[in-house]
């Protein structure tokens, strides 16, 4: 099963590198709308965008296994890089493609749990306590009908990551019981995470003046955190879908763009989407790389579901998305649904 999962993570990183050529013989089956009929880079965008996004496991009325995440992301205007970035920008040309250039700062935490919380010795069979602090920089080129993004994150697992103060003061907040097993966390590791993600827009025209498009998706992450291939793709129907490329969400998932670029005031969107992933590696399944720790036995081919809505109002966007995510370690009692919601600003 390894060895499988090894082998599609290596296709995933080829094809995401020969698939730049590839795309421009994309051909969708009903004529383009006339603003996407070529695809060329977008209008420089003058304004950067902020997006604050939660996603929490209340939003599926359960408390277990993925339970919180929230992430702070900033997305630059369409400009100049700094210094080191632009560095890392020229090294990356080969693999990143044609595009306006748009260069992002993210902050973010994630936590994980067993599906008892209430005792001090959950079940060895269940999933460990984990947190995960970290940082991220990321580069990203876009033009009409394409998005590219590199980032790379940098962090912690294990008890500096401040899961124990922050789920357990959010707890004591909206007077909820503790969590009473974050003593068997995973220890402290220095995290780092390498991914690449690239998107086709597939506008399938038009029905009753809404637009309607596909947007196919193939991503790969490497690092100490998690190793995995992906393929996916998002069905979105609604008005001023050119503003982005979804929702964003935090990853692992089927994530959209941080960044917006409306074309009007007012648009909107629903949209379903489907990912699958082939992991090699998720610490917070196996456990710590480099010192011993609770851990168990990943299922090596997951899979999520999800649906949503957003509105897009004046530089703004509002999006929620429900995610059903498919057992992730053997022994585990069903599927994992969640919520995720983002707000994101213009300015």
């Amino acid at each position: 099963m390894r060895a499988r999962a090894t082998l599609f993570l290596s296709c995933a990183l080829l094809g995401l590198q020969a698939l730049p050529a590839a795309a421009q013989d994309i051909t969708p089956s009903a004529p383009l709308p006339q603003s996407l009929a070529e695809d060329r880079a977008p209008p420089p965008d003058p304004r950067g965008t902020f997006t604050f996004s939660i996603e929490n496991d209340m939003f599926g009325g359960s408390d277990r296994y993925y339970t919180n995440g929230f992430q702070f992301a900033w997305r630059s205007p369409s400009a100049d890089l700094p210094g080191p970035l632009a560095w890392m920008n020229d090294r990356l040309d080969w693999l990143m493609g044609p595009g306006s250039l748009r260069w992002g700062a993210a902050l973010g935490q994630s936590l994980y749990t067993p599906q008892d919380t209430q005792t001090t010795q959950p079940s060895r069979l269940d999933r460990p306590y984990a947190a995960y602090l970290y940082g991220a920089l990321s580069l990203n080129r876009s033009t009409e009908l394409t998005s590219t993004l590199a980032e790379l994150q940098l962090g912690v697992v294990g008890p500096s990551a401040l899961g124990e103060f922050v789920q357990n003061n959010y707890h004591d907040l909206i007077n909820v019981h503790q969590v009473n097993g974050w003593k068997t966390q995973l220890k402290d590791e220095p995290a780092v995470t390498a991914l690449l993600e690239r998107k086709w827009r597939l506008p399938l025209g038009e029905v009753a003046g809404m637009q309607v498009e596909a947007i196919p998706v193939l991503a790969a992450s490497l690092g100490n955190v998690q190793a995995y291939g992906a393929a996916g793709g998002l069905f979105r129907i609604g008005q001023g879908l050119e503003a982005d490329f979804g929702p964003p969400r935090i990853r692992p998932a089927l994530a959209g763009s941080h960044w917006i670029q409306p074309r009007q005031d007012f648009g909107w969107y629903v949209f379903a989407g489907a990912e699958g992933r082939a992991v090699a590696r998720d610490i917070f399944l196996d456990g710590n790389s480099w010192r011993d720790s609770r851990s168990v036995d990943k299922r090596i081919f997951v899979g999520d579901l999800q649906a949503g809505v957003a509105v897009l109002w004046r530089g703004m966007r509002f999006a929620y998305t429900q995610v059903w995510r498919s057992e992730e370690f053997y022994g585990q009692q069903g599927v994992q649904s969640f919520g995720s919601l983002s707000v994101s600003f213009r300015f």
